[in-house]
């Protein structure tokens, strides 16, 4: 049984890090297909990346900065584990920094972290700093955008990650942009999307920013609690939120809340 998260925007590189935690750091499992795209990043000046990903002047120019010191080596000095290192709304539920080493380490095996430079990341993984999302429309090689480049690869990495199970299940905590990186026609495997509403405006609908929140908090819970059944996801009720069985299927689970 594997989840699956989006990256974040936000990077911390400056906050501690526990030694023992940096000790467990592991090597991205497509460091070399992150190097080509890196160089193909680099051949693009300040304005062509601005452009590209609709950034602003500045923004452009340190991710300009950023692939021109990537590494296919990384280490303790350029990098940090991806869990750690992502700091957005997501990340901010997760709050890998409070979990165990123990849960981190149930965590490499059960959470994926799908990335536009990556493809996906373990939560231990080194990550260097970058900016590229999964939707930018990057020309290359394997077609038009970084959904040809990776999803093929992605759907046989994860086919490969669950052909030891007896019952394959990919639940999606990713959002849509990173989510249908994945193609799910060459999954072998149930895939199960979980929805987070909120009562707003006289109805529930998905509010991004608790969404978000919400993906990571449900990450965070399946790792303490060693989730490894869909079943067991109905039991999920951090900050307010409760299983909504009336309006779930058995491939999409409903989960709202009246207040924030």
């Amino acid at each position: 049984m594997l989840y699956l998260l989006s990256p974040a925007k936000k990077l911390d590189y400056g906050s501690p890090i526990d030694p023992a935690v940096l000790a467990l750091a592991t090597r991205p499992v497509f460091t070399a297909r992150a190097a080509e795209l890196i160089a193909q990043l680099k051949t693009l000046a300040p304005p062509a990346v601005a452009a590209l990903m609709s950034l602003s002047d500045e923004l452009a120019a340190l991710n300009v900065a950023r692939y021109g010191a990537w590494s296919a080596r990384a280490t303790d000095r350029n990098s940090r584990p991806a869990a750690l290192a992502f700091n957005g709304d997501v990340y901010a539920g997760l709050g890998a920094r409070t979990l165990r080493s123990a849960d981190l380490v149930w965590a490499q095996d059960h959470l994926l972290i799908l990335s536009g430079l990556y493809g996906v990341l373990r939560p231990l993984d080194r990550l260097q700093p970058y900016r590229l999302e999964m939707g930018t429309r990057l020309a290359n090689a394997r077609g038009p955008d970084l959904y040809a480049y990776w999803g093929a690869t992605l759907a046989q990495y994860l086919n490969g990650r669950l052909a030891a199970d007896k019952v394959p299940l990919v639940v999606n905590l990713a959002s849509h942009e990173y989510a249908r990186a994945v193609p799910r026609a060459a999954l072998h495997a149930r895939v199960v999307d979980c929805v987070f509403e909120d009562w707003s405006r006289g109805r529930y609908r998905t509010v991004g920013v608790h969404a978000k929140r919400a993906r990571g908090l449900m990450a965070r819970w399946v790792v303490q609690a060693r989730v490894a059944s869909v079943e067991r996801l109905a039991h999920f009720d951090a900050e307010g939120y409760a299983f909504d069985r009336a309006e779930s299927v058995p491939v999409r689970l409903v989960f709202r809340r009246r207040a924030a």
